[in-house]
């Protein structure tokens, strides 16, 4: 006669408690760390070694490395490349700036859906170097490409927008200011904001879900996006294509290093407040364990190849700059040092260190106010 099936489950689950217990000499090692880590995470978190960053994989070869760890990061992206897609763009003219003219621009970055922008030229007879703005997270969803670039077809996003710059860009519109500067600029919403929004936090984590039921990723049809945004603007008539930068602050930093990590369109990265290592960041309290805009950047299994600073080390030895400040809480100290010294080891590497700009600002939170804007500015010119 066969065991009831009570008394089965209840010897399972008491041999799985003894085992997990085992470890650490007490069941607690099966509990939950605040509710979202399980207790074993710091087991989980020293098998990851990345065993294909460069200096540990076993390719020597600095091109084909690089070649090679971009395809495990395709690979992990699920979304397909979207290169047979025609961009088809639709321009509609806008008032004139201050030495430079808007436009807003809807084109397929994928054959899916077509994307309205923000776009804006310089006067003059260019052609120009260009900025692709990556715009931030911030849990604020009805303003995207609008953070970075003044909204001059809407009334009600300007206001929001305005109070936007005021809290993380000194009342400052970047993308207004680089055009100022010379440079062509183009800005668009990724899924969630803006147009394409909005989202609420809430929703966030459920998108994302479904997105993986549907046998794609959010944040894989952001990375494609991006660079897709990125051949785009390198191919208008306008645009030097050989002096096109991706630049961004928060969520936009790290697509602005994913953008060049997938493409060699990106000739240079300005990445303000986001670069860490992975093992530092995943700890008790911060941010990024809640979930939710976590999704935008995760790309299930990756982190079992390759640490995010390993990710942005495949655009070496091209041009980079990372900023961060020492009070953003969002990422710790120790997360930041532990990427910089892998990005520095890199480029080292290369024998192009004068190459990578590195820099933490002491007194500044995460922000990207105007004395870091024009830091940033004069390296972008001095690079291109």
């Amino acid at each position: 006669m066969s065991e009831p099936l009570g008394r089965r489950t209840f010897v399972a689950g008491a041999a799985a408690a003894a085992f997990l217990g085992a470890g650490s000499g007490n069941a607690e090692a099966a509990d939950l760390v605040g509710g979202n880590l399980p207790g074993f995470y710091p087991a989980l978190k020293n098998e990851l070694n990345f065993p294909l960053a460069w200096g540990t994989s076993p390719v020597r070869d600095f091109k084909a490395w690089r070649r090679a760890a971009r395809t495990v990061v395709e690979e992990h992206l699920i979304v397909p490349r979207q290169n047979s897609t025609r961009y088809t763009p639709e321009f509609t003219s806008g008032p004139q700036g201050d030495g430079y003219s808007r436009e807003l621009v809807t084109l397929s970055l994928t054959r899916h859906e077509r994307v309205r922008g923000a776009l804006l030229t310089p006067h003059g007879p260019g052609p120009f170097p260009a900025v692709l703005l990556l715009h931030d997270h911030g849990a604020r969803f009805d303003i995207g490409k609008e953070k970075l670039i003044r909204p001059w077809y809407d009334d009600t996003r300007l206001s929001s927008a305005q109070a936007w710059a005021d809290k993380y860009f000194s009342g400052r519109f970047v993308g207004d200011e680089l055009a100022r500067r010379g440079y062509v600029v183009l800005c668009l919403d990724a899924l969630g904001w803006g147009d394409r929004g909005p989202l609420t936090y809430d929703q966030q984590q459920a998108l994302a879900s479904n997105f993986y039921n549907l046998g794609s990723s959010l944040a894989g049809l952001m990375a494609r996006e991006d660079a897709r945004a990125a051949g785009f603007l390198a191919g208008l008539d306008r645009v030097d294509a050989r002096r096109v930068a991706a630049l961004g602050f928060s969520m936009g930093a790290y697509r602005a290093w994913q953008t060049a990590a997938l493409t060699d369109t990106v000739a240079a990265t300005a990445a303000v407040c986001w670069m860490t290592g992975l093992k530092e960041m995943m700890v008790p309290g911060n941010n990024t364990l809640r979930g939710q805009s976590s999704y935008y950047m995760l790309h299930p299994g990756l982190p079992r190849f390759l640490d995010f600073p390993d990710v942005a080390s495949i655009a070496a030895p091209r041009p980079m700059l990372f900023f961060s400040g020492a009070l953003d809480t969002l990422f710790p100290a120790d997360g930041v040092r532990v990427a910089h010294d892998k990005l520095t080891a890199v480029w080292r590497s290369r024998h192009a260190e004068e190459r990578l700009r590195l820099k933490t600002w002491p007194d500044l939170g995460h922000v990207f106010v105007d004395r870091m804007q024009d830091e940033v500015y004069a390296w972008l010119d001095s690079v291109l």
